[in-house]
C-alpha cells in the first residue's frame, strides 16, 4: 500500500510579504506586489517594472559572512526554508538526519551572480573573477545549503525545469517519501532573476508586460487585455512527511500531498500547445494518481501567467479536462498579484492551495475588467472567495513544454 504524504510546514519569502502571513493576507486582500524596479536602473528597458522582494532582511536567517557568499535565490530558500522547518515544529533537529531531504528547484540559479562576476571578468580580467562564483551561481545550491543548514544527508537535489522546477521539486519529494527512501522532505522553489539581463531577455523576445505607467495592473490573467506576464522574486517551501512520521511525533498537519502529474508538450520552445493537450496529460495523470474524481476539485490554482497564448490554452485544457465540472470550480490565478516566481511559482502556488483549504478563502485574480470570451472560467475576479474547498489543485507549466500538476487535499485521518 502507498504511504500517504502529508504538509506540516509552510515558508514563504514574497513581493507581497516575507512571511506566510504577510504573503497571505496581502493575497486575500487583492493587493499587487508590483513596482517599478529597485535592484538596478530600468530606464533603458521595455519593461521598468517587476514583482521585487521588499525590505527582506537575510541577516534575520544567516551570518553576514555567509550573505556575502550566498546568491539572493539562495538567501530566500534559506529563509523560506527556516520558516517551514519551524513551521512544522522541527526547528529542534531531526528526528532522522538519513531519512530527511531536499528538492529545491530553481529556473536560472544565480543570475545575479553571474551577471556580476561576468562584469568583473570582462573590465578586470580573469584573476578578478570571485572564487565564490561557480558556488553562487549553480541552482543546486539553495538544495545544498539547505542540507548543510539542517544537517539532513538523505535524498538532496535540484530540479530544473524552467517555470515548473519547483513544481517537479515537491512531486519528487513526493515520490521519494511514498517509496520509503525519506521520511521528512523539504521542497519547493526560489528564483532572483529580476536583473538586467533577464529583463532584456524576457523583453525582447515579447513575454513582458510593458505597462510602465500601470504597474500594479500589469499581470491580469485570463483579461482580454493581458500583453504580458510581470517578472516576480522570491521562495517557497513547504515540509512534507510520511503521515506515519507525523502523527508519531504528534504533528500539526495542513493538508496531503494527493497526487503528482507531468507531461511535455513536445510542440514549441516557448509557445504552449494551442489545445493545451500537455496540460490537459498532466492534469488528467494528478487526478488519476490521487484517486480524485474531477468533481471533487473545488480550486485550481492556475498557472495564468497573463500572457495571450498562455491563458487561453490553459483554459481549453481545463475545460477538457473538467467538463462542465469545470463551470463549479474556481480557476484562478495568484499571479496577478506575485508576478510570474519562474521556478519559484510551483512551491509558491503550492503553500496557497493548502492555505486555502485550511483558511477557507480564495484568493482573487486582480486586474480582471475586460472579459475575454476564450478565458470564461471563474478566476474569482477581483474579490476574495469564502468557500469552503476540500481539494485544490495547482498548475506549472515552464519554457520546454515542461507541465506539472499538483493535487493536494484536505486531511482526514
Amino acid at each position: 500500500m502507498r504511504r500517504r504524504v502529508v504538509v506540516t510546514g509552510l515558508g514563504l519569502v514574497t513581493p507581497l510579504g516575507n512571511t506566510v502571513e504577510e504573503s497571505w493576507t496581502a493575497l486575500v486582500a487583492g493587493k499587487s506586489g508590483a513596482a517599478r524596479i529597485q535592484r538596478f536602473d530600468p530606464t533603458p528597458f521595455d519593461t521598468q517594472f517587476g514583482c521585487e522582494v521588499k525590505n527582506f532582511d537575510a541577516l534575520a536567517y544567516i551570518e553576514r559572512k555567509e550573505a556575502k557568499r550566498f546568491d539572493l535565490f539562495a538567501q530566500y530558500a534559506i529563509a523560506a526554508s527556516q520558516q517551514a522547518v519551524d513551521d512544522a515544529g522541527l526547528g529542534g533537529g531531526f528526528p532522522d538526519p538519513a531519512l530527511t531531504g531536499v528538492v529545491i528547484g530553481s529556473g536560472i540559479g544565480g543570475i545575479w551572480t553571474f551577471e556580476e562576476q561576468c562584469r568583473v571578468f570582462l573590465e578586470k580580467g580573469p584573476g578578478r573573477v570571485s572564487p565564490f562564483f561557480v558556488p553562487m551561481f549553480i541552482p543546486d545550491m539553495a538544495a545544498g545549503l539547505a542540507a548543510m543548514r539542517f544537517g539532513a544527508t538523505g535524498p538532496n537535489y535540484c530540479t530544473v525545469s524552467a517555470c515548473a522546477s519547483s513544481a517537479h521539486a515537491i512531486g519528487e519529494a513526493l515520490r521519494i517519501i511514498q517509496y520509503g527512501d525519506a521520511e521528512v522532505m523539504i521542497a519547493g522553489g526560489a528564483e532572483a532573476a529580476i536583473t538586467p539581463l533577464a529583463v532584456a531577455g524576457f523583453g525582447n523576445m515579447k513575454a513582458l508586460s510593458t505597462r510602465n505607467d500601470d504597474p500594479q495592473g500589469a499581470s491580469r490573467p485570463f483579461d482580454q487585455t493581458r500583453d504580458g506576464f510581470v517578472l516576480g522574486d522570491g521562495a517557497g517551501i513547504v515540509v512534507l512527511e510520511s503521515l506515519e512520521h507525523a502523527e508519531k511525533r504528534g504533528a500539526r498537519v495542513l493538508a496531503e500531498v494527493a497526487g503528482y502529474g507531468m507531461s511535455a508538450d513536445a510542440h514549441h520552445m516557448t509557445q504552449p500547445a494551442p489545445d493545451g493537450r500537455g496540460a490537459q496529460q498532466a492534469m488528467r495523470a494528478a487526478l488519476k494518481d490521487a484517486a480524485v474524481a474531477a468533481a471533487e476539485i473545488g480550486y485550481i490554482n492556475a498557472h495564468g501567467t497573463s500572457t495571450p497564448h498562455g491563458d487561453a490554452a490553459e483554459t481549453q485544457a481545463v475545460k477538457a479536462v473538467f467538463g462542465e465540472c469545470a463551470r463549479k470550480l474556481v480557476f484562478g490565478s495568484t499571479k496577478s498579484m506575485t508576478g510570474h516566481l519562474l521556478g519559484a511559482a510551483g512551491g509558491l502556488e503550492f503553500a496557497i492551495c493548502a492555505l486555502v483549504i485550511g483558511r477557507g478563502v480564495i484568493p482573487p485574480t486582480i486586474n480582471y475588467t475586460t472579459p475575454d470570451p476564450e478565458c470564461d472560467l471563474d478566476c474569482a475576479p477581483n474579490t476574495a472567495v469564502r468557500r469552503r474547498v476540500d481539494v485544490a489543485m495547482s498548475n506549472s507549466f515552464g519554457f520546454g513544454g515542461h507541465n506539472v500538476s499538483l493535487v493536494v487535499k484536505r486531511f482526514a485521518a
